[in-house]
């Protein structure tokens, strides 16, 4: 039995063949991810859906030869879009992603940004049960633009998530959507899993055509295949998908490090405080700190290093090379780094500060640098569980794994065992989980994380 999974990463959409009897990935195609809209205001951050369903029809061309038996497709996919869709999966609008930040612009009312009037009108149970995880980027933020710009869509359409847009528009169906996604508005109420009716009616909202919110694995869609009609799954969040993919134990702490970067534990219900709250499966959720400053900010420092050699047309050939021997070669720098240079969890102002001749190197840059993401990690899993109820630490990330030294003050720094996520290709790892349980191979997706531990032997580590 085999399905096919597709991720829709923010730099590559990418699809696999998962062979469920034999447990592996046995063939991945990826294509890029369209190029966004140019021209737009500069809050704005769109993306044309034609073209990403052409890239998405691109990469099922170049998978099915070697999925000719296909019985079903699993999705995830970046979180915080939105497309507004007909009851037929064509779009209707841009998709507008997590990096749009039009909801910063000034209220006409001088109330402040539009976000901050929109915050104002909520209460904090209120943002709570959404998983506290109010914040710029979110569609609840676009949506609460619109209506008081008088500008939502008018009808039946549907704000669907990417995924969900593209589940549809493939099958000619309604959009639907599950919980994960469906958080990911910043309108689900985890109490319920479903659309939250008090912040609805606060925020001008209550004549939008949300999709229906279904049960984990169930059909979305059902999609024609070398003529046979196969089920296109409820896709989920990248987020859940890459921690699926990490084979995350209760007993162990996440860490995801690559252009963003999370922590996160895992707990046996729905809890709530001073971090994220994010569905999960089998009854359970994911504690999380995100938006952590790492490989985004950690490219700011490099295209300014490297802006004389591009100013004179000289490509660097290995900087990530130099840089990981350069920060190994040196002792901590009594410099200091503060990589908040955007809207993060440690803030909204980067600094370095210390700054000596003796260490103005990109060693000690970085190795600072590297510093501050240890010491980002330690305090926001300190918030998840204070009594640091954790016995190893889990990477996962193409940064981390790339990166040894980064990877090793981690280790000093926590002082437990760790080991890294057993595939480079994390979330089509998870999708795999996904599609064991789905398929009923299953009973559950713990269950599916224990056979997936054991096939894929994996190690811990002690240093």
């Amino acid at each position: 039995m085999s399905l096919i999974a597709i991720d829709l990463g923010t730099s590559f959409i990418k699809a696999g063949v998962l062979n469920l009897d034999t447990l592996q990935l046995e063939q991945v195609q990826r294509v890029p991810f369209p190029a966004p809209l140019t021209g737009r205001p500069a809050l704005y951050r769109e993306y044309d859906p034609a073209a990403i369903m052409a890239a998405v029809r691109q990469v099922l061309r170049e998978i099915a030869p070697f999925a000719p038996d296909c019985d079903g497709i699993v999705m995830c996919t970046q979180m915080h879009g939105v497309v507004w869709t007909t009851e037929q999966g064509e779009a209707r609008s841009m998709l507008t992603t997590w990096q749009d930040q039009r909801v910063l612009e000034a209220h006409p009312s001088g109330a402040g940004t539009y976000f901050e009037v929109m915050k104002a009108r909520l209460t904090a149970d209120e943002i709570r049960q959404t998983g506290n995880e109010l914040r710029p980027g979110l569609p609840i933020g676009l949506l609460f633009w619109l209506a008081e710009q008088g500008q939502l869509p008018a009808g039946d359409l549907i704000p669907a998530a990417l995924s969900d847009f593209v589940v549809a528009n493939l099958c000619g169906a309604a959009p639907v959507t599950e919980s994960t996604n469906g958080m990911a508005v910043g309108l689900l109420n985890l109490e319920t899993l479903n659309w939250h009716d008090d912040m609805l009616y606060k925020l001008g909202l209550t004549k939008l055509h949300l999709p229906e919110v279904l049960p984990h694995g169930a059909p979305a869609g059902w999609l024609n295949w070398n003529g046979r009609k196969i089920p296109c799954y409820t896709p989920i969040g990248d987020y859940q998908c890459a921690i699926l993919g990490a084979l995350l134990q209760p007993d162990e702490l996440s860490l995801n490090i690559s252009t963003g970067s999370q922590v996160s534990l895992l707990r046996p219900q729905t809890v709530f405080g001073n971090f994220q709250t994010r569905p999960f499966f089998d009854g359970r959720c994911a504690i999380t700190v995100t938006t952590i400053p790492a490989g985004r900010a950690l490219n700011a420092l490099v295209t300014l290093f490297s802006e004389l050699a591009t100013a004179q047309g000289v490509t660097l050939a290995d900087s990530w090379g130099y840089i990981a021997q350069a920060a190994a070669a040196v002792p901590l720098p009594r410099l200091h780094a503060n990589l908040a240079f955007y809207a993060s969890a440690a803030g909204d102002r980067g600094a370095f500060t210390g700054l000596q001749e003796d260490e103005l190197t990109i060693g000690h840059v970085f190795r600072a640098a590297f510093q501050n993401m240890t010491d980002n990690y330690h305090t926001f899993a300190c918030r998840l569980s204070p009594e640091q109820a954790w016995s190893k630490i889990v990477f996962s990330g193409g940064l981390v794994q790339k990166m040894d030294v980064l990877r090793q003050m981690i280790c000093d720094r926590f002082a437990v065992p760790h080991r890294l996520s057993p595939a480079q290709e994390d979330t089509l790892l998870g999708l795999m989980a996904l599609g064991l349980t789905f398929t009923g191979r299953t009973a559950s997706m713990n269950e599916a994380t224990t056979v997936l531990t054991h096939a894929y032997s994996v190690e811990t580590a002690t240093g």
